[in-house]
């Protein structure tokens, strides 16, 4: 009989169930190591308080003080054990939280990457609490996190979706490579990076003389020569003379090589390069079958070990602590005798020769290696959806067809699935209308189908599977306006700032790529009358350059705008009803225009007298 592989719920519960094991063997290690370490301390105490007026033996003391240093060693080493292992805790625990939807909350922070003026991603809740990237990212450096914001932010063409799912479907499986990067430095403060200075400090034309680095070795043994002649008996003028030497060579380097060690200057550069190696040792280990990733990873791991992009980080990472270390009382006695500055400097420099060239292309690697692990995380914990199929009909028209459609941030017991089918193509060759307009009760889940479609379409153009179980669109260009509200600070209405957003997706139609419109309650701030004739307007403008979407309206006027355009727009509607008193929602899409309110009905369940 054919054994099944256990589901994603299943295999994190086993795997969390042993990480919980290592780590309580690590606490009682850890505790065991603590007391041996008091022990042997206070047995160096006693034993020199008893023995100090006779004779103490030094081979006793020795070994005493040897032995507490291996046991602080070895106490640190298990600290760090147990450090990833409550990490790897941490990683399936939230894993397990994701696959029973109660992860809101509990993610990566991605407010950096709201910007109000994005065409969708605030109106979508890509980035946020409760986020579409929150329940996505497993990234842990920034690199990575760019890079899955970007892929979030905007379509990618086609061939490169295919690409990236292609890739994610190979990265599925790979548990164990996200759980290692998941787990490493674990117990590392914060992990500050800009990658983009860092390139372009990487990047900048030398500034210290070359033949200066041998000068200012010299010149460092020289000064430490010369006092352990004058200590042991020797003239004192050689280190006056190499002093004064040093103080002419600080005079002539010293400003450029600040100006060099700055760009690396930061509280926490070092941690972050020092996780940034070890994220791409663990991606350079990677055994790897598909070989688009294959040749995605040589790319870090270079022609010889000794050009792997983990060592070339590493070295980095070292420079960067001993910048950080100029700051410090002991390393500022440094400068005049051993040119502590300038000798960073030149190390800097050093690295940036050999390396720095090759920094750029590391960073993209490593980028778009955690963006796909995030999405292969994403596909792996929900296997029931699927990868969108990526369409370029041959006459250039939009399309957007998905069957049984869900919103891919409600917990999948409770989202409700719609079909929606939109299409630009002439018809009656297309039997897809271009635009739906869904009319509805207050409640009904309009905004939330909205919120649904555009999500979905998110998804599918990043080359992440989607809430649905057949999904077939071309290259879109996601425009949207769902939130507009009045701004007392910018002295704009709620209506202005909405036909400011509408214009903002009018611009896009001007792009290379077709439009998916979704607005909901469309000009909701204006009366009926202008309300009426500007969305018919809209309307045509969208239809007649090629665009589909969707428009929500409590307004039954505007469904008369279907009638217009029989072929391009169809009306379909969400409705109530009234149970046991009680206001009953189904939140399924049906055919034709709401014919009921439930303004009223609600108003009287809250107590009003109308």
């Amino acid at each position: 009989m054919v054994g099944t592989s256990p589901s994603p719920l299943d295999e994190y519960a086993q795997r969390l169930a042993a990480r919980q094991q290592v780590v309580a063997a690590r606490e009682r290690a850890h505790v065991r190591l603590g007391n041996a370490k008091v022990a042997a301390f206070l047995f160096v105490l006693v034993y020199w308080a008893v023995t100090v007026q006779g004779d103490p033996n030094a081979v006793v003391i020795g070994g005493a003080v040897g032995a507490f240093v291996a046991l602080a060693v070895w106490h640190e080493l298990v600290m760090r054990a147990l450090a990833r292992a409550q990490a790897a805790v941490a990683f399936y625990t939230d894993g397990i939280a994701r696959i029973e939807d109660r992860w809101s909350g509990t993610g990566q922070v991605s407010d950096r990457f709201r910007h109000v003026e994005h065409p969708y991603a605030d109106d979508l809740d890509v980035f946020g609490v409760g986020s579409l990237y929150e329940l996505i990212s497993g990234a842990r450096t920034p690199i990575g996190e760019e890079r899955l914001a970007a892929w979030l932010s905007a379509a990618a063409a086609p061939a490169e979706i295919r690409e990236r799912q292609s890739r994610v479907i190979a990265l599925r499986l790979q548990v164990d490579l996200r759980e290692r990067i998941a787990t490493v430095n674990a117990a590392a403060g914060p992990r500050r990076l800009m990658p983009e200075r860092l390139i372009a400090w990487a990047q900048a034309p030398p500034m210290l003389p070359g033949a200066g680095r041998p000068l200012a070795i010299v010149m460092a043994l020289a000064f430490a020569a010369g006092t352990w002649a004058a200590l042991s008996g020797g003239p004192v003028w050689p280190l006056v003379v190499v002093t004064l030497a040093n103080l002419a060579l600080l005079g002539w380097l010293m400003k450029r090589a600040t100006a060099v060690v700055e760009g690396l200057s930061s509280a926490t550069m070092s941690a972050g390069l020092d996780l940034l190696a070890k994220v791409v040792v663990e991606i350079e280990g990677g055994v790897f079958d598909d070989p688009a990733l294959v040749t995605l990873v040589a790319r870090l791991k270079g022609g010889a070990p000794a050009d792997a992009a983990s060592r070339g980080i590493a070295r980095l990472a070292r420079v960067s602590d001993w910048v950080d270390s100029r700051h410090n009382a002991f390393a500022r006695l440094l400068e005049i005798p051993f040119l502590f500055t300038v000798q960073i400097g030149f190390a800097a420099e050093a690295w940036r020769a050999r390396d720095g060239a090759r920094l750029r292309e590391w960073v993209d690697v490593v980028g778009e290696m955690e963006a796909l692990l995030s999405l292969a995380g994403y596909a792996y914990e929900h296997p029931a959806d699927v990868f969108a199929e990526v369409v370029e009909p041959a006459d250039g028209e939009a399309v957007y067809d998905a069957t049984d459609l869900a919103h891919p941030l409600i917990p999948r017991a409770v989202a409700v699935r719609n079909s929606v089918s939109l299409d630009s193509s002439p018809k009656p060759q297309a039997p897809s209308p271009q635009v739906l307009i869904v009319s509805g009760s207050n409640m009904a889940g309009k905004s939330t189908l909205m919120r649904t479609i555009g999500l979905n379409a998110v998804l599918a153009l990043s080359g992440a599977p989607v809430r649905a179980t057949r999904m077939r669109l071309s290259p879109l260009v996601l425009g949207t306006c769902l939130r507009h509200t009045d701004s007392l600070r910018e002295g704009r209405s709620g209506f202005f700032t909405e036909v400011l957003r509408i214009r903002q997706i009018c611009n896009l139609l001007d792009g290379p790529g077709h439009v998916l419109f979704l607005f909901d309650e469309l000009l909701s701030g204006t009366n009926s009358k202008d309300r009426r004739s500007a969305a018919e307007a809209l309307i045509r403008l969208l239809v007649q350059r090629g665009a589909i979407g969707v428009v929500t309206t409590h307004d039954l006027a505007l469904t008369e705008i279907a009638e217009i355009f029989p072929d391009q727009v169809k009306n379909v509607h969400l409705q109530d009803h009234v149970e046991n008193g009680q206001m009953r929602f189904d939140y399924k899409l049906r055919d034709g225009v709401i014919t009921q309110s439930n303004a009223l009905e609600l108003m009287r369940m809250i107590g009003l007298d109308v």
